[in-house]
């Protein structure tokens, strides 16, 4: 009797009482690497891909690993985008605005001044065109791409001396993320793009006048109130940026698909946690804040009116160089009206009523 016979006859007890084992084919272990632009201190931040880590290999029954790795350990913070492109590592976590020296697209994959909110950037990049773009824009680089965070809202920064109107900013030496730095130099100020474990030396020292990171919770851990009396609201250029993660192409499409199924899954759940914990954890660390002497202070309508001003002239500028921009942006630029107008009937009206009643 053939092997299929006889299973099919005498059952799996019978099988096995007459030695016969059948064929199992298992699935091969998968074991990948993923390198961080944060370090392990902003646990919120490289915390997301820790929890992305851990979904796929919670959901895979251990048989689908990813070892997560601090900037630096594998490559520097900046360095991550190529170790995909190039399969030096499979996945890298990070703020894709990082990269705008490569193209100013990326910075659309996170966030540009006067952009999307965390909601708005969210439904963008799921029910609008922003996922897909996005994925095609990617592909020249080898990468798949997956939301894997945001920050909501964040914080415009710490300040050694006040900053009353537009004119306050020429000549100031401010670390500010990415592409917001085209706008601070359109504005006579003086832009550096330094990975988040360095900002406070430099600021320390006195090589920077200024700098933002996120918001209260990372800005407390990381003492820059300690170096800077003046921290300024909003972060007019970070309205809700979006981390990501970088999957390289090949690594990705040789995986079955229900491993590729858990990577979108443990992604979104990543991207739906970071926000979470920013939420929970700011107006705690705000408070402390406030309460060890950190002077909160707007920024002025002029200048914002400036920097909005020499935002959209600039997006303007770059759509006549750049084809992937004039594209991308076209439909950003699109939702983002929408967005706004509806959330001027709902969520600021909301808001504003509520926030009134200091509850």
């Amino acid at each position: 009797m053939d092997r299929r016979s006889l299973i099919r006859n005498a059952g799996i007890a019978g099988v096995l009482a007459t030695g016969i084992a059948p064929a199992v084919h298992a699935q091969p272990a998968i074991r990948w690497r993923l390198a961080s632009s944060f370090p392990k201190s902003l646990d919120t931040l490289y915390g997301g891909a820790e929890v992305f880590a851990a979904r796929v290999k919670a959901m895979s029954g251990g048989r689908f690993e990813i070892s997560t790795h601090a900037a630096g350990e594998l490559m520097p913070a900046f360095g991550v985008v190529d170790g995909v492109q190039q399969g030096t590592v499979e996945v890298a976590h990070t703020a894709p605005y990082y990269f705008f020296g490569k193209n100013e697209c990326f910075a659309l994959g996170c966030a540009i001044p006067f952009g999307l909110n965390s909601r708005q950037m969210t439904a963008w990049m799921y029910e609008g065109n922003g996922l897909k773009l996005m994925r095609d824009f990617y592909a020249q680089y080898n990468i798949v791409n997956f939301p894997g965070g945001n920050t909501g809202a964040q914080m415009g920064g710490w300040y050694r001396k006040e900053i009353k109107t537009a004119a306050d900013i020429k000549g100031l030496k401010f670390r500010v993320g990415g592409f917001a730095g085209k706008v601070i130099e359109r504005m006579g100020g003086v832009p550096q793009n330094i990975p988040g474990g360095e900002i406070y030396q430099a600021l320390e020292k006195g090589t920077i006048d200024a700098a933002e990171w996120i918001g209260p919770y990372d800005d407390l851990k990381l003492g820059f109130n300690k170096v800077a009396p003046y921290y300024y609201y909003p972060g007019w250029w970070e309205g809700g940026p979006e981390l990501d993660i970088f999957i390289n192409d090949k690594a990705f499409n040789s995986l079955s698909p229900e491993n590729k199924a858990i990577v979108q899954s443990a992604a979104s759940e990543a991207h739906l946690v970071m926000q979470s914990r920013y939420d929970a954890r700011n107006p705690g660390a705000l408070k402390q804040l406030v309460a060890a002497g950190t002077k909160l202070r707007p920024f002025s309508n002029d200048l914002m009116n400036e920097a909005f001003k020499q935002s959209m002239s600039l997006y303007e500028e770059i759509g006549t160089k750049n084809a992937d921009w004039k594209k991308i942006y076209a439909d950003y630029s699109r939702f983002r009206a929408d967005q706004n107008l509806w959330f001027r009937f709902t969520e600021a009206s909301f808001d504003r009523f509520m926030q009134s009643q200091k509850l």
